[in-house]
């Protein structure tokens, strides 16, 4: 059959999986204010007040409660089948998902359906960027693994019109419609992953050689299995191959071994982390927040006021996309949690010094609603909302998806990045049920919350995230395993000693220094020296 070469292209095909992801976002934000859902899933003696504050704290939570245990699974069925068979599994069980959703005939239902959902978009946003690391260029890595965020920001975008425009349906089909057409792009990826090659990383573990130079040659040289760069990826790969043979099972025990270690707690908070900015707060819960700053009057004022911040959010990741193996992973990291820490702080301030309890005039419809803010305080709460998304969307969000890849050994990944990306989602479940009850609770102060959070993710980056950017994969053992002067056991080069390596773009090109000329040679192309390669059960 024919395969896909461009990298560009198969990174484009494969990120469909994260608008999965985007889609349901949007679609329960959009949808959770609108009467027909509110009276379809109306609880207690009131008519069309929906689900309580804790319920539709488990309705939104069903989803990222699904993906945490879609992620831990994903590491076995990708090790098994491949990364690229296992994101069609992926594929195919949301659509089973969204055909319950669709067809919800109560709450319980659609808990299961969310599930579903859930557990596809698990297995997804872990192996898509662990697939995309592992095939792309080093000098090209970060931009194509940070396009999963970019597909996410679209899938909620688009998402969110289309909930929108249903909106003004009557009946059930407003909600039925939005979560029905979420199956479209999972049709997609599974059809456009057909014609996408296969890791060559994953073909080299499984002694596959003869594909794995061929996938190289295709993706990196234009099909020339004599280029010098395809050589030297192999020689790289088959080092690492030859060296990790003797240890090709893996169980997420060896993960927490004290080799791995720090490592796995650096991938694991670079997704925690990435949750407890509360961007997705911002994005489940949107239309509360505008609600309690004035936004509530018209349902068009407060939907359209919700789509700015998505807008914003395609908007603003484009730069990461363009620039990021350029600013580094450590720069991008600390500038969004410190951007970020500011704007919640201020939001915090705002709501306690301005806001009101609601009074029967504001007709709000949950008590997650807990707060009034009017005039010239409630702009600026709307404006610093704004602001935090345009400071998370080219930070935190992409290089939460590119980070984790690159920290692992071949022989681990696929796991590694299985269990950091179970984190997110862990996190997620428990931030999509607290946050309804926090804000009826504490309200104000979940800002202050936050913003804790964002400090001390600046500190954790600055001391102990490395840099990894422009770095092949092999090469990153270099930083956890150093043993000069000024590195410590365990954690090898201290973060902040680490900056981008620059090699890459060189290497690329084909301007080789005598170390990387003597790695070249170290590999030969032919199917001779190919068959001596390791065998790897």
């Amino acid at each position: 059959m024919y395969q896909v070469g461009n990298v560009y292209v198969i990174a484009a095909v494969s990120v469909l999986g994260g608008a999965l992801f985007g889609f349901d976002i949007s679609s329960m934000s959009a949808i959770i204010s609108t009467p027909a859902y509110l009276c379809y899933f109306n609880q207690g003696d009131t008519p069309c007040v929906g689900p309580q504050a804790g319920v539709q704290g488990g309705i939104t939570a069903a989803m990222p409660g699904g993906s945490w245990l879609g992620a831990l699974v994903s590491g076995y069925v990708s090790d098994i089948l491949g990364r690229k068979r296992s994101i069609q599994i992926g594929a195919t069980i949301w659509c089973i998902g969204s055909i319950l959703v669709c067809a919800s005939n109560g709450i319980a239902m659609l808990i299961v359906g969310r599930i579903i959902n859930g557990f596809s978009v698990g297995i997804c946003s872990a192996q898509v960027p662990v697939y995309i690391t592992e095939i792309a260029p080093p000098s090209k890595r970060g931009r194509l693994v940070g396009a999963q965020q970019w597909a996410i920001t679209w899938g909620i975008l688009i998402m969110f019109y289309i909930s929108y425009g249903c909106s003004f349906i009557n009946g059930t089909a407003a909600f039925r419609i939005p979560w029905g057409l979420q199956m479209i792009p999972a049709i997609g990826l599974f059809i456009g992953m057909l014609f996408l090659p296969e890791s060559p990383r994953w073909l080299a573990k499984k002694d596959r050689w003869e594909e794995a130079t061929q996938v190289l040659a295709l993706t990196h040289a234009k099909g020339d299995t004599n280029s010098p760069f395809v050589a030297k990826e192999m020689a790289e790969i088959r080092e690492v191959v030859e060296f990790e043979r003797a240890n090709a099972d893996v169980t997420y025990l060896e993960l927490l071994s004290p080799k791995m270690i720090n490592r796995t707690h650096i991938g694991v908070f670079t997704q925690i982390w990435s949750q407890l900015t509360g961007m997705n707060v911002m994005m489940y819960y949107i239309t509360y927040i505008f609600t309690m700053a004035g936004l509530g009057d018209g349902k068009s004022n407060l939907l359209l006021s919700s789509s700015i911040q998505y807008i914003i959010n395609v908007v603003m990741t484009v730069p990461a996309l363009i620039w990021v193996d350029r600013w580094g992973r450590r720069p991008t990291l600390l500038i969004g949690a410190f951007l970020m820490m500011i704007w919640l702080f201020i939001n915090a301030g705002l709501l306690a010094t301005y806001s009101v309890p609601p009074g029967p005039e504001q007709h709000f419809t949950t008590d997650a609603e807990s707060m009034y803010i009017t005039g010239k305080p409630a702009k600026a709460v709307i404006a610093c909302t704004y602001l935090f998304v345009a400071s998370y969307a080219p930070t935190w969000g992409p290089v939460s998806w590119i980070y984790p890849p690159e920290l692992y050994p071949l022989r681990v990944r696929g796991k590694a990045v299985a269990l950091a990306t179970s984190a997110n989602w862990a996190f997620n479940f428990a931030l999509a049920y607290f946050v309804p009850p926090a804000f009826a609770n504490i309200k104000w102060k979940v800002y202050i919350l936050f913003g804790v959070f964002c400090a001390s993710m600046f500190l954790h980056v600055f001391f102990v995230f490395p840099e990894t950017s422009q770095k092949p994969l092999e090469e990153v053992e270099d930083i956890f395993d150093d043993t000069t002067p000024g590195s410590i056991r365990f954690l090898g080069t201290p973060a902040w000693k680490t900056s981008v390596d620059k090699r890459a773009v060189r290497l690329e090109r084909g301007e080789f220094d005598v170390e990387d000329k003597a790695a070249v040679t170290h590999y030969d192309s032919s199917p001779e020296r190919r068959a001596e390669a390791p065998k790897v059960n």
